[in-house]
C-alpha cells in the first residue's frame, strides 16, 4: 500500500519532472553511469543543500524563514563547523496544500539535498515522508506535532519540536488536576487534530475521564459553520472545552464563542499550543482580541531561559522588526544547527555524500513520465544515525532524541490569559507533572507525577471568577432527566406509585427530592415507574435500563453491590443496610443446670485449678511459720482443699503469717471478687431475662441445614446466595409481600413455607413490628453495604447529588425524613439473645490469671531462695558429720555425698522457722567458741617455743 501511494505520488510530478530532467540531459548522458556524487574524498565538496518546506504564509512560516536565513549565516560564519563547506537552503512553498506540498518535496530531492526541514504541517508531513523514505533524506520537521507519526512507518522521519503526546497528557493531567472527568473536544479535521484529541482521550480514559463529543471544524470553516458547531455543544451538558485547532484560523472559535456568551462564567476553555503561537506571532495584540480571551488557559511550548536564547530573541528585533515571535521560529533555527552539526560529525568520520539512481523510479522509464532526476542519498542511512546521536545545547535548550525520537525532557508553559496578555500559572513536564517551578531545576530529582505533588498558581476564570468552575450544567436541551423509579408491591413506604404528582412517594424519593433542592442549578425531571406493579421488578434489569440509557438515574432502594458499580456510578448511600437472616423462635424452657451457664467449661476448669494452685502456693509459703499449715499430711492435704475453696467466699479462718503468703492471698481474693460478681450478674440475667431459641443459629447453620430459605422477590439476596454461598437454587423461594414473608416462616419447612428468611436489614425492621415477636434475627449481619441512586456511568450529578445527601445528614435532615417514614417502635427486641454467645469465657479473664500466676510464680523464688540459703549455711556440719562414718574412698564420696544432702534439703524444707533459726544461732556460737579456743591452743605453743 505504502509503495503504490508512493507511485502515485510520484507521477503527481509529470508536470515539472519532464521539463526538469530535458533541462538536465546537458549534465546527465543516458548512458552516464548509475552513481553520481560529490567531488572525491580528498577534496570535500564546496556546499552543501539542504531543503526547507513549509508555508511562507502563516503565523508559523513567517517566523520560520527568517529564522532558517540567520541560522544559515551562523552557520556559515562559523569557522568551527563545516570547515571550508557553505551551507545552502534551497526553499519551497507548501502553501498550506498537501498536492502543492508533495510536488515541492520533489523538487527539493533534485537539488540533491542531504537533508529535508519542515514541514509545518503534520498531513503534509505524512503524505512527504513516503519520498523521503523511498530516496534515504532524513526528514526534520519543526512544526508537525502528529503523535502518529511513527519512527517505525517513516524511518527517516524525525521531529526536532514537541510531540503532542506529551501536550495531551499535560492537558489530561491539568484537567484531574482541576477535577473535571468530561470535556468537549473542538478540533480541525485533519491528522493532526483527530489523532491529538485521540490521544487525549486515550489518556483521560486511564484517569477514569472521558472525552464527552467530539466536535470536528472542516479546515478553512467560515464563521457561520463554527457558530453552528458551538451552539450544539453549547446544549451539553459539560461546560469544559479542549480548542486543538490551527494558530491561522483558531481565533476565530473564540470570537464566535464571546458572540454567543460561551466566554462567561461556568465556562472552561482549554487551548493547546496554537493559541500562544497565534499571540507571540503577533505585533501587538489588540484589546478586542484579549476580550474575548480572557480567563483561557493555553499551554505554550516551554524553552529554557538561557543567554542564547536571550541573544537570539534580541537579535529577532532586528531581523524582522514587524513580525511577531514564536517559539517555532527557534525550533526551525536549531533545527539547520542540528543539521549542520550531525554534517560536521559525517565529514569528520571521512564520509562523502553520493547519490545513486533508484532502481524503481527507472522502471516508469518505458512510460511518458521520467523520473530519472530523483536519486537516492546512498549514505542517507548512515547520516540519520548521526543526527540521532546528536547531543547538544540549542536555542530552544538541550538538544537530544530519545528511543521514540522525541525529544528529551519535554515540557510545557501553562498560561493564564488575563487582562493584557498571558501569565504563566505553572509548568508541565513528564518529570514532574504539575509544577510552578521550572521543570529544569527538578530533573536532578526522582521524577515524582504522583497526585499530591501537583501545584498551579491560582487562576482566572472566564467572567473573572477566581474558584474552578464546576465544569458542567444540566443539558439545556429541553429533555428532562429521566428517572426510573421501581413499582413496588412490598414495603411500599420506601418508595411506591402515587396518584398525586410527581407520580410516586415514599422514603426514597423525599431523599431525592431533598438532594436536588440543595443543588445550586435547577434539574428538570420526570419519574417513571419501572415494573408491571404485580411483584418487584428486578433491580438488576433496572440498573441495565441506566446502562442502556433508558434512564438518566434510578431512583429507589437500589442496594449498592460490586456488580452494580461496574456499570453505573453510584451517590454516596443514604442509608445504612445489609443481609440478615430471619427465623421463628420460641421461649427457651429452664434447666436444672443453669446455674452452671454463667461460664464456659475452659473457664470452669481453669477457674478449679487455679483455686488448688493457690492453696497449694500459700501452704508453701505458710507451713514453715504456721502452726496450722503443720500437722500430719492427711491433716496438711485437707488443710489446701479447704483453704483453696473457702476462699471462694471470703470464709478461709486459717491466718497468713508469712509476707510472701499474704502478698499471693490477697491477689488471689482480687481474683476472686471479680470471677464472683461476674457470675453472679451472669447468672441472673440467665434466670431472669426472657431466653428465646431457634433451630437456626445465623447464616452457616441456614447454609447447612439444607432447607428452603426466602427471599425477596427482585432484590439481590438470590443472587447472592447462589453466587457467594453456594446455595442451590431449588433452596430458594422467592416471597412477594410482608403476607407471604409470615405465612412462610409460620408454616416452616415441613407445611411448605421456609426455615428462614434472608433479607436487607431496612425490610426486616419493617417485617418485625408486624410478627408479635414470632421472629427474630439470628446471628450477625453478614454483609454490610448501604442503597444509594444508580447514575450512568461518569454522570457529574452524581458528585453533586453526593455531596448534597452529606450535607442532608450533617444538617440531621436524613433523619428526619427517617422518622417521618420509618418511625416504627419496635415492642420486642429484633435479635435473640443466644446462651452461649453471653457466656464468660476465659478469653475475658486471662489477664487476671497471668498476674495471679505470675506473683505465685515470684513469691515461690523468694521463698526457695532462702531455704537454699539456709540449706548452705547448716550444709558444713551436716557433711562432717556423714563424712565421719563413711570409709575414706575418693571413687565413692561424691556418690555418698548427694543422697544424703538431699535428704538434708528436704528436712531443712520441713523444719519450722524459729527451729532453722535456732540451730543457726548455736551454730554461730559453737563456732566463735573454737575459733576462740584454737587461738589461745596457738598461742600456749609459741610460749614453749620461745
Amino acid at each position: 500500500m505504502a509503495k503504490a501511494i508512493r507511485v502515485v505520488l510520484l507521477c503527481l510530478s509529470v508536470l515539472w519532472v519532464v521539463p526538469k530532467e530535458c533541462a538536465c540531459r546537458s549534465n546527465f548522458s543516458r548512458n552516464s553511469s548509475s552513481t553520481s556524487s560529490l567531488p572525491p574524498l580528498s577534496q570535500k565538496p564546496s556546499s552543501v543543500n539542504v531543503g526547507a518546506l513549509f508555508t511562507y504564509d502563516s503565523f508559523i512560516g513567517r517566523a520560520a524563514k527568517p529564522a532558517f536565513i540567520a541560522a544559515m549565516d551562523d552557520v556559515n560564519a562559523d569557522q568551527t563547523v563545516l570547515k571550508g563547506i557553505k551551507l545552502n537552503i534551497v526553499f519551497q512553498d507548501s502553501n498550506c496544500s498537501g498536492f502543492i506540498g508533495t510536488m515541492g518535496a520533489l523538487q527539493l530531492m533534485e537539488n540533491k539535498v542531504v537533508a529535508a526541514i519542515g514541514p509545518q504541517s503534520s498531513g503534509i508531513a505524512h503524505m512527504i515522508s513516503y519520498v523521503s523514505n523511498e530516496l534515504h533524506v532524513p526528514l526534520l520537521s519543526f512544526g508537525a506535532t502528529d503523535p502518529t507519526l511513527s519512527s517505525l512507518q517513516y524511518p527517516y522521519f524525525l521531529r526536532t519540536t514537541q510531540n503532542d503526546y506529551f501536550q495531551m497528557h499535560a492537558i489530561a493531567d491539568f484537567l484531574s488536576y482541576s477535577g473535571w472527568r468530561q470535556v468537549i473536544a473542538i478540533f480541525v479535521d485533519d491528522e493532526c487534530g483527530r489523532n491529538g484529541i485521540s490521544v487525549l482521550g486515550d489518556v483521560l480514559a486511564k484517569k477514569r475521564s472521558r472525552i464527552s463529543y467530539k466536535a470536528a471544524i472542516t479546515p478553512g470553516a467560515d464563521s457561520s459553520s463554527i457558530k453552528d458547531l458551538l451552539v450544539s455543544v453549547n446544549l451539553m451538558e459539560s461546560r469544559v472545552f479542549v480548542v486543538h485547532v490551527n494558530p491561522d484560523s483558531g481565533l476565530n472559535v473564540f470570537s464566535v464563542a464571546k458572540s454567543l456568551g460561551m466566554m462567561g462564567s461556568g465556562y472552561v476553555w482549554i487551548a493547546t499550543d496554537w493559541l500562544p503561537t497565534a499571540m507571540d506571532s503577533m505585533e501587538h495584540v489588540d484589546s478586542d482580541t484579549m476580550d474575548f480571551l480572557q480567563g483561557v488557559v493555553a499551554f505554550r511550548h516551554y524553552t529554557i531561559e538561557s543567554s542564547v536564547k536571550r541573544q537570539f530573541i534580541a537579535r529577532w528585533k532586528n531581523l524582522r522588526p514587524n513580525d511577531g515571535f514564536n517559539s517555532y521560529a527557534m525550533y526551525a533555527y536549531d533545527s539547520v544547527w542540528l543539521v549542520a552539526r550531525a554534517l560536521d560529525v559525517f565529514f569528520r568520520e571521512n564520509n562523502k555524500i553520493t547519490f545513486s539512481n533508484d532502481p524503481n523510479l527507472h522502471k516508469t522509464n518505458g512510460s511518458t513520465i521520467q523520473l530519472s532526476a530523483l536519486s537516492v542519498f546512498n549514505e542517507g542511512e548512515k547520516f540519520m544515525k548521526i543526527i540521532l546521536g546528536m547531543n547538544h545545547t540549542g536555542v530552544t535548550g538541550p538538544i537530544q532524541f530519545d528511543s521514540d525520537r522525541n525529544r528529551v525532557n519535554p515540557a510545557y508553559e501553562v498560561l493564564n490569559l488575563e487582562g493584557t496578555g498571558p501569565r504563566t500559572v505553572g509548568y508541565w513536564s513528564n518529570h514532574s507533572g504539575l509544577s510552578v517551578v521550572h521543570p529544569e531545576t527538578l530533573y536532578s530529582k526522582p521524577p515524582n507525577t504522583s497526585t499530591a505533588n501537583q501545584r498551579l498558581h491560582g487562576i482566572i476564570w472566564p467572567g473573572e471568577v477566581t474558584k474552578p468552575p464546576r465544569g458542567w450544567v444540566f443539558p439545556n436541551n429541553g429533555k428532562p432527566l429521566k428517572i426510573g423509579v421501581p413499582n413496588r408491591v412490598s414495603y411500599t413506604d420506601y418508595v411506591s406509585k402515587d396518584k398525586n404528582p410527581p407520580g410516586v412517594r415514599g422514603y426514597c424519593i423525599d431523599v431525592f427530592e431533598a438532594a436536588i433542592e440543595l443543588l445550586p442549578y435547577p434539574v428538570p425531571r420526570t419519574y417513571i415507574l419501572y415494573g408491571d406493579g404485580k411483584r418487584n421488578p428486578s433491580y438488576d434489569n433496572l440498573v441495565n435500563e441506566v446502562v442502556a440509557d433508558h434512564f438518566d438515574v434510578a431512583v429507589g432502594d437500589i442496594t449498592i453491590v460490586t456488580n452494580r458499580t461496574r456499570y453505573v456510578d453510584f451517590t454516596q448511600p443514604f442509608i445504612e443496610s445489609g443481609l440478615v437472616v430471619v427465623a421463628p423462635v420460641k421461649e427457651a424452657k429452664s434447666s436444672p443446670w443453669s446455674f452452671l451457664k454463667p461460664f464456659t467449661i475452659e473457664m470452669w476448669a481453669v477457674t478449679g485449678a487455679f483455686f488448688l494452685f493457690v492453696g497449694a502456693m500459700v501452704w508453701i509459703l505458710e507451713h514453715r511459720f504456721n502452726q496450722e499449715f503443720r500437722g500430719p499430711p492427711r491433716r496438711q492435704l485437707i488443710t489446701i482443699f479447704w483453704f483453696s475453696f473457702s476462699t471462694m467466699f471470703f470464709s478461709h479462718r486459717e491466718n497468713t503469717v508469712s509476707s510472701l503468703g499474704r502478698l499471693v492471698l490477697i491477689i488471689w481474693l482480687f481474683v476472686v471478687l471479680i470471677i464472683n460478681s461476674s457470675y453472679t450478674a451472669s447468672l441472673t440475667s440467665i434466670l431472669t431475662v426472657r431466653q428465646l431459641t431457634s433451630r437456626i443459629e445465623g447464616i452457616d447453620s441456614l447454609v447447612t441445614s439444607n432447607e428452603p430459605i426466602g427471599v425477596q422477590d427482585g432484590t439481590f439476596a438470590r443472587n447472592y446466595l447462589i453466587n457467594e454461598l453456594n446455595i442451590l437454587p431449588s433452596r430458594i423461594v422467592p416471597l412477594k409481600d410482608e403476607e407471604q414473608y409470615l405465612s412462610a416462616l409460620l408454616r416452616g419447612p415441613k407445611a411448605g413455607g421456609v426455615a428462614a428468611i434472608v433479607d436487607e436489614l431496612p425490610y426486616i425492621e419493617v417485617l418485625l413490628t408486624n410478627s408479635n415477636c414470632k421472629f427474630r434475627t439470628v446471628g450477625q449481619e453478614f454483609t454490610r453495604t448501604g442503597w444509594g441512586f444508580a447514575f450512568q456511568r461518569d454522570s457529574p450529578l452524581a458528585v453533586d447529588m453526593s455531596t448534597a445527601i452529606l450535607q442532608l445528614s450533617e444538617e440531621g435532615e436524613l433523619e428526619k425524613i427517617h422518622r417521618k417514614w420509618l418511625n416504627y417502635k419496635h415492642e420486642c427486641s429484633m435479635q435473640i439473645s443466644n446462651s452461649e454467645d453471653s457466656q464468660l469465657s476465659l478469653k475475658s479473664f486471662w489477664g487476671l490469671f497471668l498476674i495471679c500466676g505470675i506473683s505465685c510464680f515470684m513469691a515461690l523464688t523468694v521463698f526457695f531462695w532462702r531455704v537454699f540459703w539456709q540449706y548452705q549455711r547448716l550444709l558444713p556440719e551436716s557433711a562432717d558429720e556423714e563424712r565421719a562414718g563413711e570409709v575414706s574412698e575418693p571413687s565413692r564420696s561424691g556418690r555418698g555425698l548427694r543422697a544424703p544432702s538431699f535428704k538434708e534439703l528436704i528436712k531443712v524444707v520441713d523444719k519450722r522457722e524459729a527451729e532453722i533459726k535456732e540451730i543457726l544461732k548455736q551454730k554461730s556460737s559453737k563456732k566463735l567458741k573454737t575459733t576462740q579456743s584454737a587461738a589461745g591452743t596457738s598461742q600456749s605453743q609459741h610460749g614453749e617455743i620461745t
